[in-house]
């Protein structure tokens, strides 16, 4: 295996798919870097790689001490392994033959919290660390994802110069990269990204089912349905890749893949995370909640195949179908892109609540217009409206709520009719659609000026002496509502 004449720029640890991908992607931007796993097959796998797509300079090694040792001065090494014991394990193993001064970089979606213990270990033993989420699947790594370090800002910039031309560089607004702030900054913000994203995916198949389910719409129509939203203001990667979906044929049997994959949701914890973050934070999720419960339930598969043959012989297939309308499919289009992108906007102000609420715990400071800056490219996010929300918060940097912002309060008055007429004609036909639901509940209750909640005050003051107070008067209040109520029983 050929190694370098002089001290390669950088190292990385882990090379699974994103690892493989980051590493060309580092060594395509002129970065001479060097490579590890502990299955080295992996790494020659990555070096043949690097060999074929342009002659990259990757250099593969067996052993983490020789590879350790081909990087210059501060070395910098960023690990993308799971998450957890195994970034404990690779951090041991690595830190036997690292000095003072050295930095270590966790590209992996980790707990916050787990790179804050890291980052305080790390230097106590005089070494630097950043936690920096990786945003862009495998496409991504390899052409330019987004980058969110957090952590040691003396290791960013040690590192500046590469992440600025790794990342994904959009026009008008540069690269996808910027410091995010101190701790566990970087992997807190990643992870409600990735909530987002949840909430996001989520939307969009409820839009699906809605024109599938109710509007009949073929596959061949969702595909140019979603092309077309595409050119618009929905313009994003997540609705590009699935009007890709709707257009590909199966290629093990007659018809279309989409209809062959069993519904039947995956995923890895970070949208868990943030709806358990959003508990902790007492801050409203509902879109995000909804799109995971929408998880939890899809993996119910055989029960729900038993519900729906008891329901349907109960007669309630019969009741749904006596309600259905003739619907007109140019107009249930319309009202649904308009549905969806009022939903997503709810669903991207959950998201930023929640950073602004942990970063007021944390003092990180962070800036919330930057971070829909660097997630205009790149990551799975990324959509034009992103460019709104940066320039919402430019407008107004303590903006309570993106609902609040006039443009976007704008947007929403103009689409709530079409917003309201899909989630009914959704509930009425028997489709769920929990996220559209979810979020235009947060609407609606975001913009009352007074809730139910005088009742509920009320309730638990009747039975816990909670005490509430009054509209009318400063201080606490409790009423014996029991003895009163008994008394004008008698």
């Amino acid at each position: 295996m050929a190694q370098p004449t002089n001290l390669t720029r950088i190292g990385l640890a882990g090379l699974a798919v994103m690892g493989q991908n980051l590493a060309l992607n580092i060594a395509e931007k002129g970065f001479p870097i060097s490579v590890y796993n502990r299955t080295t097959s992996k790494v020659d796998e990555t070096v043949e790689r690097a060999q074929k797509e342009g002659k990259l300079p990757v250099y593969g090694y067996h052993d983490p001490k020789s590879f350790v040792q081909s990087i210059q001065k501060p070395r910098v090494i960023i690990m993308l392994v799971k998450a957890g014991a195994p970034v404990d394990q690779t951090i041991k193993t690595l830190s036997a033959y690292l000095e003072k001064g050295d930095c270590i970089i966790d590209g992996g979606n980790e707990w916050y919290e787990n790179t804050e213990r890291r980052e305080k270990a790390m230097s106590e033993l005089g070494l630097l660390y950043l936690g920096m989420g990786v945003s862009g699947g495998e496409e991504g790594a390899r052409h330019g994802p987004s980058l969110m370090p957090g952590g040691s800002f003396e290791a960013y910039k040690y590192i500046e110069d590469i992440l600025l031309k790794v990342a994904a560089q959009v026009s008008d607004s540069g690269p996808c990269v910027t410091y995010i702030g101190q701790g566990g900054s970087g992997n807190f913000v990643k992870m409600i990204h990735n909530g987002i994203e949840y909430g996001d995916m989520q939307l969009i198949a409820e839009a699906y089912d809605v024109l599938k389910s109710v509007g009949k719409l073929s596959n061949e129509e969702l595909q140019s349905v979603f092309s077309e939203w595409n050119k618009g203001e929905l313009m994003s990667f997540l609705i590009e890749i699935t009007a890709d979906i709707f257009g590909i044929k199966d290629d093990k049997a007659e018809g279309y893949l989409v209809d062959k994959v069993l519904d039947k949701t995956g995923m890895k914890g970070t949208g868990k995370w943030t709806v358990q973050q959003a508990a902790e934070l007492s801050i409203a999720a509902p879109t995000i909640e909804a799109s995971l419960d929408a998880r939890f339930l899809s993996g119910l598969k055989e029960e729900r195949v038993e519900a729906a043959k008891l329901f349907k012989s109960r007669g309630l297939d019969s009741i749904l179908n006596d309600q259905h309308q003739i619907v007109d499919k140019k107009k249930l289009v319309d009202d649904v892109r308009k549905a969806l992108y009022a939903a997503k906007i709810c669903s991207y102000a959950q998201g930023m609540n929640l950073i602004r609420a942990k970063s007021k715990e944390k003092g990180w400071e962070l800036k919330l217009g930057e971070l829909a800056r660097i997630w205009k490219g790149g990551c799975i996010i990324r959509a034009i409206f992103l460019d709104r929300i940066k320039k919402a918060y430019d407008r107004s940097p303590n903006l309570a709520n993106l609902l609040v912002d006039p443009e976007f309060a704008k947007e929403i008055v103009d689409r709530q009719s079409a917003w309201r007429r899909v989630v009914c004609l959704a509930i009425n036909n028997g489709i769920s659609t929990p996220g559209m639901a979810a979020s235009l509940a947060y609407f609606d209750t975001y913009r009352r000026e007074s809730v139910p909640a005088n009742l509920v005050q009320a309730q638990r003051d009747y039975f816990g002496a909670h005490t509430y107070e009054r509209i009318d008067m400063e201080g606490s209040f409790h009423t014996e509502w029991f003895k009163i109520a008994k008394q004008s029983r008698v």
